[in-house]
């Protein structure tokens, strides 16, 4: 790959860059500026599959190079939980997945131009212990739940609070390994399929 056409992260996303880094993948960074609002009645794969399109859509038509996109969410007894709005949601999403399991959908897509491109869908199992208010109170004080969908980050201050995870764990952390590689590799472009497996 020539430094003219590198693989874009269309997102601001500490974890996904982290993600990338660990897999040995250059990349830059574009983000896309979209609305990340779930539509009515939407459901959580639908709505991963639809933002992360968006997102690539509007990166891949601004530059015509490679794009790699996610979207991920949380979802609790078919509700989907996004970013908290603020404080006092963390707070209440956190109440809600105290002791329970839930679920993590990550959509990821790479495109490049006008062409659509691929995507992989994955998802994975969380059981969260049972958590004091003591506890919620201190972890939203933090600031971390800020940002992260469903008010947690498995891979940060949260993780002291993870029973268990089914599944892969990078796609909890915002970006799945495995569809990384299995979009590049399968991407029909041997440069892309080469970034599979740069170390």
């Amino acid at each position: 790959m020539t430094e003219r056409f590198p693989l874009i992260l269309a997102s601001t996303s500490p974890r996904r860059a982290e993600i990338l880094t660990s897999l040995g993948i250059p990349f830059v960074i574009d983000p896309a500026d979209v609305d990340e609002e779930v539509h009515p009645g939407e459901s959580g794969e639908a709505a991963a599959s639809r933002l992360a399109a968006e997102k690539a859509n509007v990166v891949a038509r601004r530059t015509g190079d490679w794009v790699l996109a996610a979207d991920t969410l949380v979802l609790l007894d078919g509700e989907i939980l996004g970013k908290p709005r603020d404080d006092a949601e963390a707070a209440r999403m956190l109440e809600r997945l105290s002791g329970r399991e839930h679920r993590v959908v990550t959509a990821v897509r790479l495109r490049r131009g006008d062409d659509p491109g691929r995507e992989l869908v994955e998802f994975s199992e969380v059981r969260i212990s049972p958590l004091s208010p003591e506890e919620i109170r201190w972890y939203v004080a933090t600031g971390e739940p800020r940002d992260k969908a469903g008010a947690y980050a498995v891979q940060g201050l949260g993780a002291r609070f993870i029973e268990a995870v089914h599944g892969s764990y990078s796609n909890v952390m915002g970006l799945p390994a495995r569809c990384v590689y299995s979009l590049l590799k399968d991407s029909g472009d041997p440069a892309m399929a080469g970034l599979a497996l740069t170390t």
